[in-house]
């Protein structure tokens, strides 16, 4: 049981699972301190002198609803929305570009002794067979 724990787990798909889920964790947080700590605070200057993360709604002495740390998320949601759209265009047009389109055969097999003879040729140089 452990022999095929490994192999599953050093297959090459669930080791790049495995990174990119700790690259994604690592970039969630870079995002995160970039809304909270860079964009958030100039944005609530502007709006007078507002503090998102403090934006709450007090229902009783206990509860509340938070609604200034869900704008902080939803704009760290869209950054990285953004950011992975970008990353999945870039790799799409670079895939377009390595997958240039193949180009017509230059050959055709003749249908009576199966040589390949030249796409324009009307007979089979080796059977001399008519050619469609």
């Amino acid at each position: 049981m452990f022999k095929e724990f490994r192999e599953f787990a050093m297959r090459g798909s669930v080791l790049d699972m495995a990174v990119g889920i700790i690259i994604g964790a690592a970039f969630g947080a870079i995002v995160s301190s970039l809304v909270a700590d860079v964009l958030m605070p100039p944005i609530g200057l502007l709006l007078g002198k507002v503090d998102f993360a403090n934006l709450v709604i007090r229902l009783s002495d206990t509860v509340t609803i938070n609604y200034g740390r869900f704008i902080n998320a939803v704009v760290s949601f869209l950054i990285v929305a953004f950011s992975l759209f970008m990353i999945i265009r870039s790799m799409n047009r670079l895939k377009k570009k390595a997958e240039a389109p193949a180009p017509p055969p230059a050959t055709k097999d003749c249908p009576f002794c199966a040589t390949a003879v030249p796409i324009k040729a009307v007979r089979c140089p080796h059977c001399t067979s008519e050619l469609k």
